[in-house]
């Protein structure tokens, strides 16, 4: 079973992240830690303790972590994607726990430090925290077990700009620090995510056979299908739906083999039209600009078998969350 911690900005994906981590068998979700993005980072952290106690996972806890980015001015919520309040304008009982009394940076060099080699670590948000821990323990990259980003794209079209992905925008000089280090880190970004669709009928099931947590995820996603019915990805308006972004992340872990891999030093431009953009020199091709020397290789998701990533993700809740109902949705 693969330990994880979970830096998010919750986010109606993330709470779709969360929910696949509590489900699936081979995932030991140990932490949250929390950051702004999609909301406020008080916000994110009332989410991340609010969905961990309707999942039935109050054993969780969470950390909060950075509330602007590292140097940019930090830009406007996408309250447009995700509502005011992160989870779609749905209201969840109020957990009565707080964040710990570490900071998220903290939490992960603590946790890195007390097990080395034993944690993975899922960024599904701005990569503020990690760039902090790196400040806090310069080796904390060689002492993670696995490191994976969703965020960045390369071939296909941004979501915030026409070449950068919201979490790599949100904080570029953090995305560029990282992964500038030697982590062993596998970047999901929306050259995959684009590509695995959540059909309005496919969380319909979620409703009908996840339990809880299928409901919280069928409330929350409606004003996401909303947004994602004004883009290019459902022009079949007979039917409403949304990208698995983060969730996507959470599925590398348990189904590698199901995603297409490249390798190349990695920048992200951090100034300028193209901020947030991620340029890979890969594996092969020799450039003449010093601007990706000295750079170690990251992996980089050029793909994946997009209708099995799907099933993973729905197949795990089903299974965890459902009733007997459940049992004869498979």
């Amino acid at each position: 079973m693969e330990k994880i911690v979970i830096d998010t900005d919750p986010g109606c994906d993330d709470a779709m992240a969360i929910a696949f981590a509590l489900a699936h068998p081979d995932l030991d979700l140990i932490a949250l830690t929390t950051v702004f993005g999609n909301v406020r980072v008080s916000q994110a952290t009332r989410n991340a303790l609010d969905l961990l106690d309707a999942y039935g996972a109050a054993h969780v806890p969470v950390y909060q972590g950075a509330a602007v980015p590292l140097i940019k001015p930090p830009g406007p919520y996408p309250t447009f994607v995700h509502g005011e309040n992160g989870l779609g304008e749905i209201q969840l009982p109020q957990s009565k726990r707080s964040a710990g009394n570490v900071s998220a940076a903290e939490y992960i060099v603590r946790q890195a430090n007390k097990e080395p080699g034993g944690i993975s670590v899922v960024m599904i948000g701005p990569l503020t925290n990690l760039a902090l821990a790196l400040r806090l323990d310069p080796d904390l990259p060689e002492k993670l077990k696995g490191l994976v980003i969703m965020g960045g794209t390369m071939n296909e079209s941004g979501n915030v700009s026409p070449v950068a992905e919201a979490n790599f925008l949100a904080d570029p000089h953090a995305a560029d620090i990282v992964l500038g280090q030697r982590w062993p880190v596998v970047i999901v970004g929306l050259d995959v995510t684009h590509h695995v669709l959540l059909a309005e009928t496919d969380i319909r099931k979620l409703l009908d056979f996840a339990g809880e947590a299928g409901r919280i995820i069928w409330e929350s996603s409606q004003f996401y299908m909303d947004f994602y019915s004004t883009t290019p990805f459902f022009t079949d308006k007979s039917e409403r739906g949304c990208c698995m972004h983060d969730a996507s992340a959470l599925a590398y872990l348990v189904a590698k083999e199901r995603f297409q891999l490249c390798r190349g030093a990695a920048r992200v431009v951090t100034e300028g039209v193209a901020a947030g953009q991620l340029t890979l020199a890969r594996e092969g091709f020799n450039y003449p600009l010093p601007h990706w020397q000295n750079r170690p290789p990251v992996n980089y998701c050029l793909s994946a078998n997009a209708a099995s990533v799907k099933q993973v993700f729905i197949d795990s809740l089903i299974r965890s969350f459902g009733n007997n109902k459940g049992n004869d949705a498979e």
